[in-house]
């Protein structure tokens, strides 16, 4: 949270939230008034982590159920976007990439964590990730082993404008 220059008044999605590990913990650092969208796309995730905010009174989140290839987040709304041992998971992520940026506010910053195995080992080499935000115009701004353990966190930020759908080009892993 400190590489990403999370403190209050900044807004932030926490793609991926499942059971809200992240979502907790970014509630109690920005406080009250905090703005967070809590995303995830199984309605069973999103029924649990409502009750459980309830439940430990988080107030300042805003659960979204999305679905596989679009995160439903209002324009304009995210300074921070975190996707946190879930980017593996999306099934088309030019797709998804794409449905993000519009959610993105002016200097927002994507930031991914995964661990530094093949997708089908639930992870994302770093080269693999980098192909795939730039092939739909993202830049890489920012990267960090998370070692001792295998993973890593990598920040990126959107392009002024998407390109095309037919200049996206798929990536080898």
């Amino acid at each position: 949270m400190d590489r990403l220059s999370i403190r209050p008044g900044v807004r932030v999605a926490d793609i991926g939230a499942g059971s809200g590990y992240y979502t907790a913990r970014l509630a109690r650092r920005l406080g009250p008034g905090a703005t967070i969208y809590a995303e995830d796309i199984k309605p069973d995730y999103v029924k649990q982590l409502a009750a459980r905010l309830r439940r430990d009174g988080i107030e300042g989140v805003t659960v979204v159920l999305g679905d596989a290839n679009h995160p439903r987040l209002p324009p304009n709304a995210i300074d921070v976007a975190i996707l946190a041992h879930m980017y593996h998971e999306i099934e088309n992520p030019f797709e998804f990439l794409y449905h993000l940026y519009p959610a993105l506010a002016p200097g927002a910053r994507v930031g991914i964590v995964d661990a530094e195995r093949r997708t089908e080992e639930h992870g994302t080499p770093p080269a693999l990730l980098r192909c795939e935000l730039a092939a739909v115009g993202y830049r890489q701004v920012d990267f960090m082993s998370l070692a001792p353990g295998e993973g890593y966190l990598a920040v990126f930020v959107p392009p002024d404008r998407l390109p095309s759908v037919e200049a996206i080009k798929p990536c080898r892993q």
